[in-house]
């Protein structure tokens, strides 16, 4: 990953420079339309795995007209689920009436607007009352999590997707304060293996066990070593430059730069490593609680630390894998550059309500905020209008 400055014009450059004139050309260029479901097509396969949109970023100016151009994002293929869930059901824009899509009702949240139109309201964004036609479009592509921070510095895009702190990921840099932090929500890290080593009885270890498989120079080789059977382990994890990948290394082997097992096979996606993990029978490795399949081919094991196990559904004395004390727990961030323009502070702010805690982090198998927390971040958005 590269930290070099981007030497184009960024489309927020080029705004500010054009004022409201130039906004106003850019926003009637865009188009597109929705599935009339709800959702939206990005411009994947329908499965939620393809990356969309253009890669370009927009943002307001100075001047006080609203630019209506698509919101962009990009970066972890971890974070991808959450984001890409809260842009499918924006672009929707479902009606009040749609229980299924939005349905305020249900999340004590008072209003008869379409769903986009009610969070881009609170920042001056005026209503379509249409739907699959929001106030502005949102599009996000699937990357990493280097590569989101990055993109979001250089700006070429409006958020970074990141599953580690932009520390982590950029630890060349002089200086993080352009970076503004908005986490969406906590993904409680699992240890995945194969179905047939998980059934041969390899159900725990501890954290010392997978520190000495994943070490550089590895002690434990063999799954005979840890109770299993007399098979080799193969090791599997996310590329170097993935959010996971950071926080495995800083959380387990104590440094986010740590050297690791040099024949472990590295993926760059989180839907790499769950079919890898499908297609083996002898495999392990980390991956984003998301893809946990724990009754089918991709089950989680549970993971001993300092006396307390910690497993998928805390049950009995283990505890969750969302514990506060779980060191494999991380935040999940949506970063924004300098500052967080009106749109981007509705998307976010959308994410941090109550309906978007359940439907796009919830939803996918990670672990809301506390309302604590949820203020917090709030915190962290300009005035609402």
């Amino acid at each position: 990953m590269s930290g070099k400055k981007h030497e184009g014009v960024s489309r927020r450059k080029f705004l500010l420079a054009t004022g409201a004139t130039g906004a106003a050309g850019l926003a009637g260029c865009v188009g597109g339309g929705g599935n009339g479901d709800g959702s939206t097509n990005t411009g994947g396969d329908g499965d939620g795995q393809e990356m969309s949109g253009d890669g370009e970023t927009s943002n307001e100016g100075d001047s006080n007209s609203m630019d209506t151009s698509p919101l962009t994002g990009e970066g972890s293929s971890t974070v991808y689920p959450i984001s890409n869930s809260g842009a499918r059901l924006w672009n929707g824009n479902p009606p009040a009436s749609d229980e299924e899509y939005w349905g305020p009702g249900q999340y004590d949240i008072d209003t008869d607007m379409n769903l986009a139109d009610y969070f881009a309201s609170m920042y001056g964004f005026e209503p379509t009352n249409e739907r699959s036609t929001p106030p502005f479009r949102i599009s996000i592509a699937l990357s990493h999590s280097g590569t989101g921070v990055t993109a979001v510095s250089e700006e070429r895009t409006d958020m970074g997707n990141s599953s580690a702190p932009v520390q982590d990921e950029l630890p060349e840099r002089d200086s993080y304060e352009s970076f503004i932090d908005h986490v969406v929500g906590v993904d409680g890290q699992p240890i995945v293996v194969s179905r047939e080593i998980y059934d041969a009885g390899v159900t725990s270890l501890t954290i010392e066990e997978l520190r000495q498989i994943y070490q550089q120079n590895p002690e434990i080789t063999n799954w005979s070593q840890v109770g299993g059977p007399d098979q080799e382990i193969q090791v599997v994890g996310r590329a170097e430059g993935s959010g996971t990948d950071t926080a495995f290394r800083a959380n387990v082997l104590g440094d986010p730069d740590a050297s690791m097992n040099q024949e472990m096979v590295r993926y760059g996606q989180n839907q790499q490593v769950k079919t890898t993990i499908t297609n083996s029978e002898s495999a392990i490795s980390y991956m984003a609680l998301a893809f946990v399949e724990q009754d089918g081919e991709v089950p989680s094991i549970a993971l001993e630390i300092g006396g307390t196990t910690y497993e998928l559904g805390g049950e009995g004395d283990a505890e969750p894998l969302g514990a506060s004390e779980y060191p494999l727990s991380r935040d999940l961030h949506m970063y924004t550059w300098e500052d967080t323009s009106m749109k981007e502070a509705a998307f976010i702010n959308m994410m941090l309500s109550p309906f978007g805690q359940e439907n796009c982090v919830a939803a996918n198998n990670y672990f809301k905020l506390p309302e604590s927390r949820i203020e917090n971040q709030r915190s962290k958005l300009p005035d609402q209008v």
